[in-house]
């Protein structure tokens, strides 16, 4: 397991999702501001916002001043939440790990009562061995 190589992928996976909201809320301003230009983004944007930064340089080849007010809030996103990201990221995944957990426990340990050959009363009246003691 190479924690370095993990580490780095997350941190991909984070800017790329961090572009992704930084596109939302400049999309949110151009609809109040400029309809037509909100409707370009979202075209031009479909389907390549995947990978963040292959998005940002296309983008600043087609509207270089669209690209730089993403990047800017993408920046501004990431300085804002910085510093709680790490707890809450731990948190949520040990309290997502405990449901798994209990489900899983409950989904095991369920009595099927749909199926009778697992009810207790009818397995000792129909237990061959129990039959043989009776005699």
């Amino acid at each position: 397991m190479n924690l370095k190589q993990i580490a780095k992928d997350t941190a991909k996976t984070l800017q790329s999702y961090l572009t992704y909201q930084a596109l939302r809320i400049v999309l949110a301003q151009l609809g109040e501001t400029n309809p037509p230009l909100e409707l370009w983004l979202h075209n031009f944007s479909s389907g390549k916002i995947q990978n963040g930064e292959s998005y940002i340089e296309q983008l600043l080849r087609e509207k270089p001043d669209l690209a730089l007010r993403i990047m800017t809030v993408r920046e501004h996103i990431a300085e804002e939440i910085i510093e709680f990201l790490p707890e809450m990221v731990r948190t949520g995944i040990q309290q997502a790990n405990m449901e798994q957990r209990r489900q899983h426990l409950e989904r095991i340990t369920r009595l099927d009562t749909s199926n009778p050959s697992l009810q207790p009363e009818q397995q000792a009246t129909s237990d061959p061995n129990l039959d043989n003691l009776s005699n």
